[in-house]
């Protein structure tokens, strides 16, 4: 049997309830904006620092990464031989396999590369020449640089031509492809 004396106190002891304050649409807005403010800041440090967004525009790379490709890199990346990488050349990004780094001697005979002597590893085989070669070989690679290689490789537009490409025109070890054409 409940008594009434005790439902009095519990019923005094709730304060009462607060009314609530109504937003309105500038507040709504200024919060919308402040959120949007964020986004943008953080994507911009991403974008600048983490990661970089390229669009392929030629088959260099192919097989690997096609004509119209979307390529995400990934910019504070160990790099190691083998990686497909982004880069910049005479104001274009380009697309390449880095097949050796500063210090390193490579030589291109007939189909076969050759890095410090040792041949090297890739899980295709990308029939090699020398021809069409602007540099000769063996070829000592500077310091501060990496050798690379289109995968296409009959498009010589890569460091056969131009030499060794600078660590500070790298943009970032590819991690992700998108296909936007051809699917």
């Amino acid at each position: 049997m409940p008594l009434e004396g005790n439902s009095e106190k519990v019923d005094a002891a709730k304060p009462p309830a607060a009314k609530k304050k109504k937003r309105s649409a500038g507040s709504y807005a200024l919060s919308f904006f402040i959120k949007l403010a964020v986004t943008a800041v953080v994507l911009a440090v991403m974008l600048i620092y983490v990661c970089g967004v390229y669009i392929c525009h030629d088959n260099s790379s192919y097989p690997m990464i096609k004509d119209g490709d979307l390529c995400i890199t990934a910019k504070m990346t160990e790099l190691r031989q083998g990686d497909e990488i982004a880069y910049e050349k005479d104001g274009k990004v380009k697309f390449g396999r880095i097949i050796a780094f500063g210090g390193d001697s490579v030589e291109i005979l007939n189909d076969y590369i050759t890095v410090n002597g040792y041949g090297i590893f890739e899980d295709t085989v990308y029939p090699t020449t020398p021809d069409g070669a602007m540099i000769s070989f063996p070829y000592e690679v500077p310091e501060n640089c990496v050798f690379v290689l289109n995968d296409f490789r009959s498009d010589t537009s890569d460091s056969r031509v131009f030499g060794g490409v600078r660590q500070d025109d790298l943009k970032g070890r590819i991690i992700f492809i998108m296909r936007r054409r051809g699917i």
